[in-house]
């Protein structure tokens, strides 16, 4: 079994697809309203700025999300202040399902055409 490490603000979590709880990522994307911006298949967001979320790493996920609640004003963090807001009640679990979930998605990201 394929084993990532996530590096997070309090230290490296060692995560695989079993330790990662796909179903309890979608639960926690539909808790927060992921889908309001991210749109409802995460493949199209209401704003060109914003990401598309469906297939993307589950580690950048989880890397991304950690950043929005470490902030812009630390040492890696993201400024976005809706971002922030959502990211900050999320464990370290929580972002990994996160993370599993969306990579799970039908994507329509591509490298190159």
């Amino acid at each position: 079994m394929k084993k990532l490490i996530i590096a997070l603000a309090l230290g490296a979590v060692s995560f695989s697809s079993a330790a990662a709880d796909v179903k309890r990522g979608e639960e926690l994307t539909k808790k927060y309203n992921c889908a309001s911006c991210h749109g409802a298949d995460f493949n199209k967001p209401i704003d060109p700025s914003y990401p598309k979320l469906a297939g993307q790493h589950a580690d950048y996920i989880a890397h991304a999300l950690n950043a929005y609640k470490r902030g812009g004003d630390q040492a890696n963090g993201r400024s976005n202040p809706i971002m922030a807001g959502f990211a900050k009640p999320l464990s370290n679990q929580d972002m990994i399902d996160i993370g599993a979930y969306l990579h799970s998605l039908p994507s329509q990201l591509v490298v190159s055409k």
